[in-house]
Parts: structure tokens; C-alpha cells; sequence
């Protein structure tokens, strides 16, 4: 017979995420293989996966038997850790529960409800125009369901009832969202959503215990994210590890990454009031990559700095330290940089990104994989290019990490990639400096924003004339299928080839060189004049060169733009200006 829960606490509710988490990473294949587009790279899932997991970490870190203070941890977690929309948009369900939940030390049925309700609206709110079918739906219904429960029951009965709505309203998803009915599949995040509500069930029906020994068991270093189900070890490897290439050991100016837990004790030093904002200040002329998150009377700390003592007395002046850890980073890169030799990959010289010149008025930040564009984005003014796209998605708090990298007043950030520009949005609210997010959902519509940008404009006029730039660019992208399906009347078999324009599949072909010349056909009209080509790593230099020679013959008056983007997974990127 299963435990009552008329109430649960800190502990109850560590014990409801941490079922949540695991039977949403046990799920992250199937998840993942719910993504609308047959492409080999959907991440929905994954994502998910990433973000609680940060989360859990926080709770970890910060246990309590008050389900507010719990809660609160998680949400901390989550926002930090948010990895493309879907993970955002569950670090803003948990965000609004946190709310709601922030004075209380134990919470009833009807309680709970409330702050499922109050998740919902804070979702509902972060997204700039929230799409029906999705997880925001999946949520919806099933929060409001549960306020309407009857009064009385207990936690573990309000979940099946939430559980079961949730199901109702995902099973319901096809019939709201055109794209789902047409691939005949439900939405992606609102199973990753289902899974977790699966797991809260699981833990009040006494399953915590095997939770927490798989948990236990876990290797959630993001630098291991390679084993999760549903990703090529292969090619992340390849991907992530020779991103070490781009910095020496003597190129970093701030050897120590210093974390700790300053607990405020008011008072403590006279004329020394703590003020999360000038603390904040304070900290960032002593270091880099500078992380400060408060509450009421804890604070997390994270910086990378020369001398962590002179933090550490900064901060003591506020109340007491905990949790210190401090890493020598040139002896962890020096010993990473003698792995990769051994590996076959080869040691680095001089940083690949140039550090951004102090005190200027603008900086850029862009996302992007492959060599070649990483170079090309650097060329033309890009002081840092985080290493994600749709295979992977950059936290919240990387990009937090890479604006605060940057000394300058106001910073552009580009996405890049539709999946990443709620979690650019959202830093924006963690840092001191104007972020300014530029809604970039390729890389050649980064490009044609940056090329955009006038040095001596202000910021309004430059935004207004990057914003402008996307809408002139055509973006285009070949990539193969992984599954057979049906989109937009286009019958697509896996294996087959499939050109992709601005989002839209408008090819499939068993031949790549056709499904790429069948979308240039689609792409180029009357008044285009340039066609840029981004080769990806696995292209063919005989089939690029038959695809320049198609573009001159079939277009003369085209001009080709040629270069090695060196992206995995996409063949080819094609822009159309």
C-alpha cells in the first residue's frame, strides 16, 4: 500500500525531481526521435535532459527539508543549466512552482496545484508568442486540472491526476499542431514534460531509493554528454575536443576557477551592506566568467581569477564562505593539451579567437560549430563563438559566461539556431552589460547581421539594421534523413537526402548532389546575386565543384562565394542574398 502525502517537504520534493530526472534521461532517445524534422541532430530531449539535470545537481548542493528553499534550488539549477526552448521553458515551469512555494516548509495537494498553476503562467509569460501543441499546452492542461481537483486528497493522487491529464493533453498535441498530425507523432517536449511527471509518481510511490543509486551513478559532467543515448560518440568527440586547439596555456590571463557559498551574516563588517548587484561589481574587477546568484541569505559564487584570495576577502566582508573549491586551470589545460597529443590531435600555438579589446563599446557573441565558420564569424568581428548549434545546444550559463568574457558596454548575441534563442533571452536577464539579442536562426542570417553592423552607429540603429539584415538573407541546408515520413506533401525516405530552406523541407532526393540543386532551384530567383557555400566536413571537393559549375551554368549572372565551414551533420549551407 502505498504512503500517504497529505503534505510533502524539501525532501519529498528532492525525491519527486531527482524520479523526474531519471526517467527522463532513461527516455531521452525516444524523446529525441519525436522531433517533427527527420534530421540526425534533434535534441529535444537531450536538452531536456541537460537542463534538469543541472538542476538536480543544484539540489544536491543545496538539500533542505523546506520544499521553498528546495524548490528554489532547482529553479537556480535549471535557469543556469537551460539548454535550447524546451529546456527553457521548463526552467520557467519550475521557476514560477519556486515562487509560489518560496515561504512554505511543507505543501498540501491543493497547494501544490497552485504552484503548477503559477509555473504555467511564468512559462506562458517568457515565451514571446507561445505555440499551442507543445509542452506550454501539455502543461497547461495539466495544471489546470489539477486546481480543479477536489479538496482532501493527498500529493501522490493530485500526480496521478496530473500524470493522466498530462497524457490527455500530449495525445491531443497532433490534432492542434498541423506539423505533428502531418508526421503523426506527438510533441517532443511535451513527452520530456510526461516523462518527468512519470518520475514525480514513481518517487511518491515509494521508488526513491533505486532513483537515487542510479542517480548516484550518473556522470553528469557536460563534458561527458556524449554518452547520452541518441548521440554519436563519434562525432561529438570530434566535435568538442579539438575545440581545446583554440587556447594556449599562456593565453590565460585568470589561472584559477574559484567557486564558493557565501553565506550572509549582516553586519558582519561595518559600512559592508550586502547588495547582490554592487557585490556583483565588486567581483568582476578582480576576474572573468564572473557568476552571482542570491538569495535570501545564501550566495553562489563563480568566477575565474589570478588571485582567489582577494575574492574570498571580498566576500568575507558579507558573512561566511563554504563549499570552496578552487582548480589550477593551466595545469588542467596543460594536462587536457597532453591527452589530446596522445590522441592524434595537434597542441596549440596562440588563442584561435583574439580576446576582445578592453573598455569598447560593442562586443559580439555568436554560436556556431565547425572550424571554418568559427573562423570566418572571428574574421569578421566576432569576439567569442561558443561551440553548439542543433547538435548542441549552449547553456544559459554559457552564454552568461561568454558575455561577461568580453569587456565591452553593450554586447550582440547570435543565436544563430531557432532552439537557441530562448536561452539567449534569458541570459540576458543574469548579466550587468546590454545584452542585446539579435533572433539569428541560421548562420548565414548571423553573418548578414554582423556584416550589418555600423561601428560608429548606436545601439538602436544597429540593432534596427541587423534585426532588418535576417529578413534579406535566404538560408539553406542539406542534411540526410534518419526516418521515413511526410512533410508539406514531400514523401521522404531515410537515407534519403533532404534540403532544408529557412526551416522548411523542400527536397528530398536519394542523390545529395540533387537534393542540393533542387534547392537552389527553390532558392535563387529574379533578384538574387550572390550564393554562398559553407562545405561541411564530410563534403566531397568533386561534388562541391559540380555544384559550382551547376550554379555558373544554370545562373550565370550569380556570383559563388566558396568556403569551408567544416559543420558536421550538413553537408552543405547554402545562403542566397
Amino acid at each position: 500500500m502505498s504512503k500517504r502525502f497529505i503534505s510533502i517537504n524539501g525532501n519529498d520534493f528532492t525525491a519527486m525531481v531527482l524520479a523526474g530526472a531519471d526517467n527522463l534521461r532513461r527516455n531521452v532517445d525516444k524523446v529525441n526521435g519525436l522531433n517533427v524534422f527527420p534530421v540526425p541532430d534533434g535534441d529535444t530531449g537531450t536538452n531536456m535532459n541537460l537542463t534538469l539535470t543541472a538542476g538536480c545537481e543544484e539540489l544536491k548542493k543545496k538539500p533542505s527539508s523546506h520544499i521553498g528553499k528546495a524548490a528554489d534550488a532547482l529553479s537556480k539549477g535549471l535557469l543556469m543549466g537551460a539548454r535550447g526552448n524546451s529546456g527553457v521553458i521548463l526552467s520557467q515551469l519550475f521557476r514560477g512552482f519556486a515562487k509560489h512555494v518560496h515561504d512554505l516548509e511543507n505543501v498540501n495537494a491543493q497547494q501544490f496545484a497552485a504552484a503548477l498553476q503559477q509555473g504555467v503562467e511564468t512559462a506562458y509569460k517568457a515565451v514571446v508568442k507561445p505555440v499551442e501543441g507543445t509542452i506550454l499546452t501539455v502543461s497547461k492542461e495539466a495544471a489546470k486540472h489539477a486546481t480543479q481537483v477536489k479538496r482532501g486528497g493527498d500529493v501522490l493522487e493530485l500526480m496521478q491526476e496530473v500524470l493522466s491529464k498530462a497524457n490527455e493533453a500530449l495525445a491531443r498535441t497532433p490534432e492542434q499542431l498541423a506539423v505533428l498530425k502531418q508526421v503523426g507523432v506527438v510533441d517532443a517536449g511535451g513527452q520530456g514534460l510526461v516523462c518527468v511527471y512519470e518520475g514525480f509518481v514513481t518517487a511518491l510511490n515509494g521508488g526513491l531509493l533505486q532513483v537515487e543509486e542510479d542517480y548516484a551513478m550518473m556522470d553528469t559532467r557536460l563534458d561527458t554528454v556524449s554518452v547520452v543515448p541518441g548521440l554519436n560518440l563519434a562525432k561529438e568527440v570530434h566535435a568538442h575536443l579539438p575545440a581545446q586547439a583554440h587556447l594556449a596555456t599562456e593565453d590565460i590571463e585568470f589561472g584559477y576557477c574559484t567557486e564558493f557559498m557565501l553565506t550572509i551574516e549582516p553586519g558582519k563588517a561595518a559600512g559592508h551592506v550586502f547588495d547582490e548587484g554592487r557585490f556583483r561589481e565588486q567581483l568582476s574587477k578582480l576576474g572573468d566568467s564572473l557568476l552571482v546568484v542570491a538569495d535570501d541569505e545564501l550566495v553562489k559564487v563563480h568566477i575565474h581569477a589570478e588571485y582567489p584570495g582577494e575574492v574570498m576577502n571580498q566576500a568575507m566582508n558579507y558573512g561566511a564562505l563554504s563549499r570552496i573549491k578552487i582548480e589550477n586551470m593551466r595545469d588542467q589545460h596543460s594536462h587536457i593539451l597532453e591527452e589530446m597529443t596522445t590522441e592524434g590531435y595537434e597542441t596549440p600555438v596562440s588563442t584561435a579567437v583574439e580576446a576582445a579589446a578592453p573598455g569598447k563599446a560593442y562586443g559580439f557573441v555568436a554560436v556556431a560549430l565547425g572550424e571554418g565558420i568559427t573562423e570566418i564569424l572571428s574574421s569578421v568581428g566576432v569576439d567569442v563563438v561558443l561551440s553548439g548549434g542543433q547538435t548542441m545546444n549552449p547553456s544559459t550559463e554559457d552564454i552568461v559566461n561568454a558575455v561577461n568574457s568580453i569587456d565591452a558596454e553593450t554586447i550582440y548575441v547570435l543565436p544563430n539556431n531557432s532552439n537557441i534563442i530562448l536561452a539567449a533571452q534569458q541570459a540576458a536577464d543574469l548579466v550587468d552589460k546590454t545584452l542585446i539579442v539579435i533572433p539569428s536562426k541560421s548562420i548565414p542570417q548571423g553573418l548578414a547581421a554582423i556584416l550589418a553592423f555600423q561601428e560608429k552607429a548606436d545601439a538602436q540603429t544597429n540593432t534596427e539594421a541587423m534585426n532588418e539584415s535576417l529578413r534579406r538573407v535566404k538560408s539553406g541546408q542539406v542534411t540526410y534523413a534518419v526516418r521515413d515520413t511526410n512533410m508539406d506533401g514531400i514523401d521522404i525516405k531515410q537515407g534519403h537526402f533532404i534540403g532544408i530552406q529557412d526551416g522548411r523541407i523542400v527536397s528530398s532526393q536519394p542523390s545529395l548532389m540533387d537534393a542540393c540543386k533542387k534547392l537552389l532551384e527553390e532558392m535563387i530567383d529574379e533578384g538574387s546575386e550572390i550564393v554562398t557555400i559553407l562545405t561541411g566536413e564530410d563534403a566531397v571537393s568533386a561534388e562541391t565543384e559540380e555544384l559550382e559549375a551547376f550554379i555558373q551554368a544554370v545562373y550565370p549572372e550569380i556570383e559563388v562565394e566558396l568556403h569551408p565551414g567544416g559543420q558536421p551533420l550538413y553537408a552543405y549551407l547554402f545562403s542566397v542574398e
